[in-house]
């Protein structure tokens, strides 16, 4: 093998290093940012399921009210 080829060669592979490790940190990013959109998922489901219940009671207050007209 040649010196330039064995140069390209080397070239080559720190390029693909630094793929990899820009790859590893958008992983840890992504999963990060997935962590934190199932918090959020899930404080907005209870939000939801807080305020369905809320106005399920005041449909209830308002038709028993209507009832004893």
């Amino acid at each position: 093998m040649e010196k330039s080829e064995i140069q390209q060669l080397e070239r080559d592979v720190e390029e693909l290093l630094r793929i990899c490790r820009r790859s590893r940190e958008e992983n840890i990013l992504l999963r990060s940012q997935q962590s934190a959109w199932l918090v959020e998922r899930t404080q907005l489901i209870e939000k939801t399921d807080l305020a369905r219940n809320r106005i399920e009671k005041m449909m209830t207050r308002l038709k028993e009210m209507d009832d004893e007209l």
